[in-house]
């Protein structure tokens, strides 16, 4: 049986880089890639079989040529994980006007544009699975949420949207919705890890759905840390 082509944006560190361990370790074909040169180094460094590219998953000509450069060599995509994302903690009567767009081309865009251009070999060959990463911050309200909360229940729609529309077309769409993880973003923050999911918790359940039969979709995939969300009372 043919390995299976996953490509993983965001996938330096954190939940990307745990997502792309989790399949290369499976012996999937891993494709890899993320904004910064450095990350990318490590990663191949570590894993050699992985192909990395960098890209900025807000610049749209770098998406086209992305997609173009992975498609002319492997044909197709079975799995898209669309992982890259950014935080930016705000409010709306606060935030400057510019919040609400960077959020949007940093946490959607991209994978919109990503996920329109690997499609079509996805519906011709009526297989294959789009994982958005998304956020409990894509279904419920947080402070300090912001544009960055917009941004990721806009990306949970988009989720919606498009299982309904690859339906007829045998593309599985997942939308993965981590709480509080153990990564960069959390930096400088004085709580213990055990306050945290740990990455490879994430990586596990993205590798569940799709190791599932074709004829099952698990939908939305919820996660949280065992003892709840983050908020005031952890900082007391």
């Amino acid at each position: 049986m043919t390995a299976p082509v996953v490509l993983v944006t965001g996938a330096s560190r954190g939940i990307g880089r745990a997502i792309v361990e989790r399949f290369a370790r499976e012996g999937a074909r891993v494709i890899a890639c993320a904004r910064g040169q450095a990350g990318l180094d490590a990663l191949q460094a570590a894993l050699p079989q992985v192909e990395c590219h960098a890209c900025d998953m807000r610049d749209d000509a770098a998406i086209d040529a992305l997609a173009q450069a992975v498609l002319a060599r492997h044909g197709a995509v079975d799995l898209l994980v669309n992982n890259a994302g950014a935080f930016r903690p705000g409010g709306i009567a606060s935030e400057d006007d510019d919040a609400l767009l960077e959020m949007l081309r940093a946490n959607l865009f991209g994978a919109y544009r990503l996920t329109r251009r690997l499609l079509p070999r996805m519906i011709e060959r009526r297989s294959g699975m789009v994982l958005n990463v998304c956020s409990t911050a894509s279904i419920a309200a947080y402070p300090n949420g912001g544009s960055y909360s917009i941004a990721k229940h806009a990306l949970y729609g988009f989720s919606r949207n498009l299982r309904e529309e690859m339906k007829p077309h045998g593309v599985r769409v997942v939308a993965l919705l981590p709480g509080a993880t153990l990564t960069d973003s959390w930096a400088g923050v004085a709580l213990p890890p055990e306050r945290f999911m740990p990455a490879e918790d994430v990586a596990e359940m993205a590798w569940t759905a799709w190791h599932l039969s074709a004829r099952t979709v698990v939908e939305d995939i919820v996660m949280r840390p065992q003892r709840g969300d983050i908020g005031e009372a952890d900082f007391a």
